[in-house]
């Protein structure tokens, strides 16, 4: 009886954690490039009371073993990299990955961060960067005396200077791509870190070796459906009231126990 409590005890926890994640996809519905996660769960140890096929009475083999589970843990938080709607804005500076890839950026600590976040700003020298003031890689400055900038599919970057009608080319945008996406480490502010999971970086320019184009003008959204959110917070709801139920019944049958007399 103890251990039905312990079992359900588990389920409580690993919805709860179900719950959470659920949670933070619903708040980030309107973050720029966000990618929900999807938690996954894994059975507990079992206590194996009797063998399937070991040796009955009078040379019966037993058919089914007996055993009893030990609850439920979460095992993986699995990021799904589905592509999010796309948001017209006619920024210039608005970049949409139109596929696989992922932007580069140069971190305080001097290592590359990747996003799929295309909401480019200017620094005070006209250095691309992102919202949080992170670089953009590789280096791009845009003229101070720009008067149209034009970004093609394929990462080119030229530009139109003042008092001139013909472009000129000021650099390229690489995109950075990985053989396990799932791999990567979420670090906030919509950055990813890469980890032994991940694989190396592989960079490329767009719209070659699988990684996607680039579209200017226009924004990825969050790829969360507040339909799906919702009906798997029911889900959650539903399996955690089931299992304080489960609990209470062990409860319930201890206590009966419990007031037995002789």
């Amino acid at each position: 009886m103890i251990r039905a409590l312990w079992t359900a005890g588990t389920g409580m926890m690993a919805q709860q954690m179900n719950l959470d994640t659920i949670s933070n996809n619903l708040a980030n519905v309107n973050t720029t490039g966000f990618k929900k996660l999807r938690v996954e769960f894994e059975d507990l140890l079992y206590q194996t009371l009797r063998n399937a096929g070991s040796s009955a009475t009078q040379g019966m083999q037993l058919p089914t073993g007996l055993q009893v589970g030990h609850g439920v843990r979460p095992i993986a938080t699995t990021k799904i990299f589905t592509q999010g709607d796309y948001v017209l804005t006619e920024n210039p500076l608005d970049l949409v990955i139109e596929g696989d890839g992922f932007f580069q950026v140069q971190m305080p600590d001097g290592t590359t961060g990747y996003t799929r976040c295309g909401a480019m700003k200017l620094s005070s020298e006209g250095r691309l960067t992102t919202s949080e003031g992170y670089y953009l890689q590789p280096d791009i400055t845009i003229p101070s005396n720009t008067q149209s900038i034009n970004v093609g599919s394929d990462g080119t970057v030229s530009v139109i200077l003042a008092g001139e009608e013909e472009t000129q080319e000021i650099g390229q945008i690489e995109l950075a791509n990985f053989t396990n996406p799932a791999g990567l480490s979420n670090i906030g502010k919509g950055l990813y870190q890469r980890t032994s999971a991940s694989g190396e970086a592989i960079v490329v320019t767009p719209g070659t070796e699988g990684v996607g184009t680039i579209i200017q003008g226009s924004l990825e959204m969050s790829n969360v459906k507040t339909v799906e959110e919702m009906v798997s917070m029911i889900v959650a709801q539903r399996a955690y009231e089931v299992n304080s139920k489960a609990i209470q019944a062990a409860d319930e049958m201890l206590q009966t126990a419990n007031n037995l007399r002789r």
